[in-house]
Order: structure tokens, then sequence, then C-alpha cells
């Protein structure tokens, strides 16, 4: 008899997540027989999700907290989903698929389920009374879901992971560090680097708490004192989010002269090549920048802020350098070091190079992420020969005489 498939469920918000953070896990696990499903709202992702042979599931996520009657249909929808489909396991990704995915599990068991914090994000930093109600809420959901029988979560840097068990949202012993979600080492690759003048990139979506704002100020301090050197600034724009730098603002800052706008950027294989030095001055709630490893991976050093998850993609001195938090000053220090020394950029680039190959490839995070499902599975069987051992209801004679004396 041909052994059954195990059917996964990936749950992300928005299909970009997903191809971002999991494609390479997936693939993963569709090579190892999984039968591999993702639920999430399609934007310009979808078709690419298909090709790779996984079933999608359109779903109308939505961002932040939105009327209460909209987010019981989202929870709904999921609960209907996993009913019908049976996954064996669950893997939501980010801290709105969680709670979405918990809130769900009250209307539908779950056999088992695998929890992603790719960050904190902007609700465990920011400061308005709306985050601070949505930060209670979420602590609260997280308190009861993460510690479920036959759950694990991964966290992608271990400074999140003592935060939430401080916090008492999880143990230590149901959680597991994967640092970053892995750098396909193969098409991230390092090329000689152009001669002239040397382009600082700093790629991320764009939100003030990435530290936008700070290295536009530190590229017109470079400017001012007469450094020959490109600052670029690349990444997706987000109305949606409190944070997000309107257009406006960005093609202002371009017409002062201070930066270049590159835009949206798929291609990043290619462009990272071309630049010299990356940066992300951010204060965010990262989980391990995938913009840095990806730098590092095509032999770029790095600049980026002392802070959780940042500072998993550096090693300072050897492969970049760390700066303090909304520090400008230090900033542009480091930009200037590094826009003046061809020597020390080769140096750290390849000792970043050789750093993420051996710690941050995606082979590695999606080989160590499937481990985590096999795991959960073996748990599963371990209970299910349990139950069948034990049933529910047997007095323990009739146990006793069914498993045997010597066993």
């Amino acid at each position: 008899m041909k052994a059954k498939r195990i059917r996964i469920l990936y749950v992300v918000t928005e299909d970009w997540l997903f191809c971002l953070h999991r494609f390479d896990v997936a693939r993963l696990a569709r090579d190892k027989g999984f039968e591999v499903m993702v639920a999430t709202r399609v934007g310009t992702h979808g078709q690419s999700i298909l090709d790779e042979g996984f079933t999608l599931f359109p779903m109308e996520f939505v961002r932040g907290l939105q009327s209460p009657v909209k987010e019981c249909r989202i929870i709904w929808a999921l609960a209907s989903l996993i009913k019908h489909e049976k996954p064996d396991i669950v893997h939501h990704i980010a801290l709105k698929s969680m709670m979405y995915g918990y809130l769900a599990s009250w209307f539908v068991r779950t056999p088992a389920v695998v929890n992603s914090v790719t960050g904190l994000g902007h609700v465990f930093s920011g400061t308005t009374w709306k985050i601070l109600m949505i930060r209670k809420i979420l602590k609260t959901v997280l308190r009861l879901a993460l510690r479920k029988e036959n759950s694990l979560t991964i966290f992608q840097n271990p400074d999140d992971q003592q935060t939430f068990c401080d916090l008492g949202l999880i143990t230590k012993q149901q959680s597991v560090v994967i640092k970053g979600s892995g750098v396909d080492i193969e098409k991230f690759c390092p090329a000689p680097p152009k001669e002239g003048t040397p382009v600082i990139l700093l790629g991320c979506r764009l939100l003030w708490e990435k530290g936008v704002g700070e290295y536009v100020e530190a590229a017109k301090l470079l400017k001012e004192k007469g450094v020959k050197a490109v600052c670029a600034l690349a990444g997706m724009l987000d109305s949606q989010n409190p944070e997000g730098i309107s257009e406006t603002q960005i093609r202002q800052w371009e017409q002062e002269g201070a930066i270049e706008w590159w835009g949206f950027l798929e291609n990043m294989s290619e462009v990272l090549p071309k630049v010299h030095v990356v940066v992300l001055p951010s204060y965010y709630g990262e989980g391990v920048p995938k913009f840095l490893l990806e730098g590092a991976a095509c032999g770029r050093p790095v600049i980026t802020t002392d802070i959780r998850g940042c500072r998993e993609a550096v090693r300072h001195g050897k492969s970049g350098l760390l700066v303090p938090p909304k520090n400008v000053e230090a900033l542009a220090e480091a930009m200037e070091s590094l826009a003046c020394s061809p020597s020390m950029r080769d140096r750290m680039g390849q000792e970043g190079r050789s750093w993420v190959v051996r710690d941050f490839s995606s082979k590695k995070v999606a080989r160590e992420t499937i481990e985590v499902y096999d795991q959960l599975l073996e748990a599963m069987k371990k209970q299910e020969r349990k139950e069948t051992l034990c049933p529910a209801g047997k007095s323990q004679e009739k146990i006793h005489h069914a498993v045997g004396p010597d066993t």
C-alpha cells in the first residue's frame, strides 16, 4: 500500500512574505514527499507559488487590527480550510498568522503546529495607543497559542526567543532558534567590484524604523565632507504601515541630491554585485535581515545597527561594522571608512561570504526546519501509539489485559 503523503499548510498574510522567507523550506518539503499547501493573500507572487507545484488557497488576510467582523470572517475561513484539507502540520509565518491560526484552532483541531517568528516588528516597538492595545491582545493570544501541545516555535535570533521566555509566552523546550530565513548562496555570489565611485545601498521596506531617515542624513554628511560615494535607496513603499515613508518624501530627498532612488527591485542577486557596501541602520524589530545576508553572500561588507536581529548578520570589524541605532554621525563615519578603503571592503566582503556560506545558506535553514517537522511528526506517532494501547475510557485492568503483563 502506498504511504500517505504528509500534508503541510503554510499560513502567511502576504504571498511575497512566503516567497521571501519560506520558499526554500517549502521546496525541500516538496522534494521530500510532503504535499505543500499555501494559504495567503494573493498579490504579485501567486503564479510563482503555483509554478512550484504547491496548492494555493487565496485568503483575504488583512494587515493591522481591522474590524472585529472582518477579522472573524478571516478566522472562520481559515478554520474551514483546515477542516476541509486536513493538514498534518500547519506552519504559521509571522505574528499575525500565528494569531489567526490559534483563533482558528478554537473551531477545528490542528494535529501539529509550527510558528515562525520572523521578527517582532512594529507591534513590539511602537508606542501609539493603538499599537499598545494590539500588543496587549497579541501577548494574550500568544501566551495561549505557543504553549499548545504538538507545537514548536522557530525564532530567527536568540534575543527574540529570550524576550518571549521572559514574558512567559513560551518555554525554551517548545522553541528553537534557526538563524535567518536562508540565502541561496549559488544565486547570490561574489563578483569583482565595479571600478569608479563606490556605491552604498540601503535596501528595505521603506519605513522610518528601518533607519531610512538616518541614512539620508548620513549621506548628506558625506556629501558635505566631499566624500566620493553614491548613496542609493531601494525598496518597497508601504502606505498601509503607520511608519511608511511616502514616495513624495523620497523624491524630495532625491531632488536635494542626497541619494539616488532606485525604486523597488526584485533582481537583488544582479544588483548587489554592482554595489560596494550594503547598509541597514534599522531600529525595527528585525528577525535577521535577509538583505544584509544577501549582500554578505555577494562579498559586500555590511553596516548595520547593534540591535537584536541586525547584530546576527555581521561580525563587527570582520565582515562589517555595527553602529548605535539612530546615531547619524556614527553611521556616516562607518560609511565613509568603507567608501574610502577598497582593501577593507575586500577583506570584510570575503569574510562575510565565508560566514554566510557556513551558517546562513538556504539549504541549511531548510534542512533544520524540516528537522522541526520530523520532530513533531514523530511526537504525533508516539501519541497515536499511546492512545492505541491505552484508549480513553478503559479501566486499568482492561488496559493491562490488552497490553500484556510483559510490556
